[in-house]
């Protein structure tokens, strides 16, 4: 139980819904959020978080050792509101022993069906469309207007079959008749056998996918993982889509190669040095880009917010969190 006589800290460094802010109060703590509506730059991040025993980091908050040491030696978590958690130092946490945690699988099915939303948008290129239409351009109906692709009898290729990744395969493999294939590192021949779905090495999925739909982590390994000689290997008819973290894809190449039309087109929702998009790339016809809301409805974003703050409760009522990263 929470020590009497103390009323802990908690500060949130931007503003999240408020389900999981009225959790907190509710525990008795002192909640303190970030007034400014940004980012906040290192130097106001560790005037922030001095004093606090829990910070509620999001995956545009940089947490490391100079962080930990200005919040000080009373922090007990940092709970990072998304699933990834590239953003925090780990090894840094560990040796202060603070407790760091995220919140899977409450996204799952909101990221998958964004995905899913990216492919269809770039194959039947909605957004050019779109456009076109809402500056005056449609004249009426023409036979070679916008010629997009069918989804129906292609090849699908999803790389990481983790929570979103599997929940595509699920989504797609129910009525849209294609094929799918997937890549990574481990198997699952559980999943191979339920959604009907065929394991390919990387390489000869690149080759022989109509779509390629990334959902791996970010980690040393996947970083451009997608780079110029992967998307070489790619069909020039073929589609990159990918909600998973910016900096597994080569922006640079990526351009390159949609300017060359190494690639049909790409429809992306994370960037690789974001909010910076590489130089080009709004330019070009062939993509669509969302700013990174693959997670954004109001349903998935709040519960979000609440398994943050039952992280946090957990902890500083000295219980292990329900959601720890280890």
């Amino acid at each position: 139980m929470m020590k009497k006589n103390k009323k802990y800290r908690v500060v949130v460094t931007r503003q999240i819904p408020t389900s999981g802010i009225s959790l907190l109060k509710q525990a008795g703590f002192d909640v303190k959020v970030n007034p400014k509506g940004r980012v906040l730059k290192k130097e106001e991040l560790k005037k922030f978080v001095k004093g606090a025993d829990a910070i509620l980091s999001l995956l545009t908050d940089k947490i490391d050792a100079e962080i930990l040491e200005a919040a000080g030696p009373q922090l007990k978590i940092v709970a990072n509101y998304a699933v990834g958690y590239d953003n925090i130092k780990l090894d840094d946490c560990r040796k202060r022993k603070v407790f760091v945690t995220n919140t899977p699988g409450v996204l799952t099915e909101t990221v998958a069906e964004h995905a899913i939303g990216l492919l269809f948008a770039i194959s039947q290129r909605i957004v050019e469309a779109d456009e076109f239409t809402r500056r005056g351009k449609f004249n009426g109906w023409a036979p070679m207007m916008f010629l997009g692709s069918d989804v129906r009898e292609k090849t699908l290729g999803i790389i990481g079959l983790g929570r979103i990744g599997a929940e595509v395969a699920r989504r797609m493999a129910d009525g849209f008749d294609l094929k799918i294939v997937y890549y990574d590192i481990k198997r699952s021949p559980t999943l191979e056998k339920k959604y009907k779905i065929h394991y390919l090495p990387l390489r000869t999925l690149l080759r022989t996918s109509d779509f390629v739909s990334v959902h791996v982590p970010l980690l040393p390994q996947t970083r451009h993982l997608i780079g110029w000689s992967a998307l070489k290997m790619m069909k020039k008819t073929a589609y990159l889509i990918n909600t998973s973290r910016g900096p597994v894809i080569d922006e640079r190449a990526l351009v390159k190669a949609l300017k060359q039309k190494i690639i049909a087109g790409a429809a992306l929702d994370v960037f690789e040095n974001e909010p910076r998009l590489m130089p080009g790339l709004t330019k070009l016809e062939n993509t669509v880009l969302t700013p990174h809301i693959a997670s954004a409805s109001v349903e998935t974003r709040s519960k979000m917010s609440e398994m943050a703050a039952k992280n946090i409760i957990a902890v500083l009522n000295a219980k292990t969190p329900p959601n720890l990263v280890k």
